[in-house]
């Protein structure tokens, strides 16, 4: 690693030394004529190459670090990549450095009485050249984003002891891809996230009991034999949205702009809606000294439309995350029970 950072520094400097030697053979004069300013102008775009590529090459490794701190790639990978990062932003600023001196050479050539350089297009037209460059500047990022926790379900009024589902034993669990877009040009205080996620949500009776659906009652029942295991699941499929709000690291160069929330703190807050797209019981119990496993399949009367309210709190990639169903489990005239959520949600920046 510090073969790697003296490499780099080392051929960074002596590209930059180069330069500023090259300025200081450059004769003085005590007033310069338009011509000598032009020259001047290119002498500090010589610098802001040097400084530009630089930027890029530091971003670009902490991107690396990130990765083996991470472990995506190896630390042999890691050092093999930083060198060549190395290798080729050097390349590059002797590369933009000679293009530079000939626009210089091309712009004396064509230089008009008034002092002012212009060129000339294939028809012998005068045209400007504009060498400002637009700043890269990504303000949508996507990232895969995972949850999981503890899950549940009460009615309104209903404690946490007086649950008809186990504590530990009830989870869910979701997975899925979202976008973040930065809301205001300038700054990163305030994201807004979308993006489209499957929910998974497990719930598991307490004394023997499983659901049983007749006719459009869905109510929990006890189970003829001792259950090893009785877990009810809904599958939905869902559009989450939500505004982001916390602090990021700006960086900022001659061509890019680039705001990082990498181990900084955001706070979370939105909703979601979509679809149930499934329920089902899993039952393991034992009949006359087999062990017998059972899945159930039906609709439970449960809602078709999913939509509830969430929010996450945390630093960095691992939040504190909570979500709580708006729609209640099961259709009219059953029991108006509401799933929620709680756990950790796991995303990259």
């Amino acid at each position: 690693m510090k073969t790697i950072i003296f490499y780099v520094s080392f051929s960074l400097f002596s590209l930059g030394l180069q330069q500023v030697n090259a300025q200081e053979e450059a004769p003085k004069a005590v007033e310069l004529s338009s011509e000598e300013r032009a020259k001047e102008f290119f002498e500090k775009e010589k610098a802001k190459i040097v400084t530009e590529e630089k930027e890029k090459l530091k971003y670009q490794i902490e991107i690396v670090n990130e990765q083996l701190e991470n472990g995506i790639i190896t630390q042999e990978a890691a050092e093999k990549k930083k060198k060549e990062l190395a290798e080729k932003h050097a390349k590059n600023i002797e590369n933009k450095i000679a293009i530079l001196e000939n626009e210089m050479e091309l712009r004396d050539r064509n230089a008009d009485s008034s002092g002012s350089y212009i060129a000339f297009g294939s028809k012998g037209k005068a045209v400007d050249i504009n060498i400002n460059t637009k700043k890269y500047d990504k303000r949508t990022t996507s990232d895969l984003v995972v949850a999981a926790g503890f899950n549940n379900a009460l009615e309104e009024g209903q404690s946490l002891n007086d649950s008809d589902f186990k504590l530990a034993g009830s989870r869910f669990f979701e997975i899925g891809w979202a976008w973040k877009t930065r809301v205001f040009k300038e700054t990163n205080w305030l994201r807004f996230r979308y993006g489209l996620s499957f929910q998974f949500n497990g719930l598991k009776p307490t004394d023997n009991r499983i659901f049983v659906e007749d006719g459009d009652q869905t109510y929990l029942q006890e189970f003829s034999l001792d259950l090893d295991k009785s877990k009810f699941r809904m599958d939905n499929l869902v559009v989450p949205v939500h505004f982001e709000i916390g602090p990021s690291k700006r960086t900022e160069t001659e061509s890019r702009l680039h705001f990082s929330t990498y181990k900084m703190l955001k706070i979370g807050f939105g909703g979601y809606a979509g679809f149930n797209i499934g329920e089902r019981q899993k039952l393991k119990f034992k009949e006359d000294g087999d062990k017998v496993k059972e899945k159930l399949k039906n609709n439970y009367n449960t809602n078709d439309l999913v939509y509830g309210v969430s929010a996450y709190l945390g630093w960095g990639g691992a939040t504190l995350y909570g979500k709580y169903d708006l729609n209640p489990i099961f259709q009219d005239p059953n029991r108006e029970l509401h799933n929620f959520s709680l756990g950790l949600r796991f995303d990259v920046d």
